[in-house]
């Protein structure tokens, strides 16, 4: 597939006091084209309202796809990188805690060096994350680096969801998360254990200010471990 533009997959669950200042966002901070793909699970979402009432102000394309596999993050997500029609794409929080400022980077190492998923890396030297709950963040934190020194995965931070993936790649993959975030830590591993290209720059995370997390640690925390397990078992053989 042609890369021509990327394409931003934003999750969202009743996000309609973040969604323009994300738009706004993207148009400041991201120079490359774009398309922005906003994924929801119901009609009255209030991400849909303000959607329909700033369309047209942005030179880019602003698609409300509802979620083709049913409720939650994790569907969300996955209708988003099965329809979005470029070969490079970001998922991107509607919270405003990514730092979008690094997308044009992010793009350039699919499309100039190769790379096949580009992860955003809070745990690595110039990345940084302020608040959030404490225990989420050093578990967060002790997953990427153990992950990182154990079987050599060429990021810090593998749990963060801000990465871009090439969707020829991501295509190949039969996708087995039934939780939530884990899949980003599903779709680097099995690209790892591939032998698919993976990197990482630097990423700064901020808790968000506005609305309500659907981040839920205790229900998705065996998830996450399933993945890291899996991704230990692959690098030393074990069955």
């Amino acid at each position: 597939m042609h890369i021509n533009k990327l394409a931003i997959i934003i999750p969202a669950y009743n996000e309609g006091d973040n969604i323009k200042a994300l738009l706004d966002r993207i148009q400041r901070d991201i120079k490359i084209p774009v398309e922005v793909n906003v994924i929801y699970d119901f009609d009255e979402d209030t991400t849909l309202p303000v959607l329909a009432k700033i369309k047209g102000l942005y030179p880019f394309t602003v698609r409300a796809i509802k979620n083709a596999y049913g409720k939650g993050v994790l569907n969300a997500i996955k209708t988003g990188l099965r329809h979005a029609g470029q070969e490079a794409m970001l998922v991107v929080m509607a919270d405003l805690s990514d730092s979008l400022e690094i997308a044009d980077e992010m793009y350039r190492k699919i499309t100039e060096e190769g790379c096949d998923i580009v992860c955003g890396s809070r745990y690595m030297k110039g990345g940084s994350q302020q608040g959030g709950p404490k225990l989420k963040g050093l578990l967060s934190r002790m997953a990427g680096l153990s992950l990182h020194w154990l079987t050599g995965i060429h990021t810090h931070d593998i749990s963060n969801s801000f990465k871009m993936y090439r969707k020829s790649v991501i295509d190949t993959m039969e996708i087995e998360s039934d939780g939530g975030f884990e899949i980003g830590m599903e779709l680097t591993v099995k690209a790892f254990a591939a032998g698919y290209k993976i990197v990482e720059i630097p990423s700064s995370w901020k808790d968000r200010t506005t609305g309500e997390s659907r981040f839920h640690l205790w229900k998705w925390l065996p998830k996450y471990l399933k993945w890291y397990g899996w991704a230990l078992r692959r690098r030393f053989k074990l069955q």
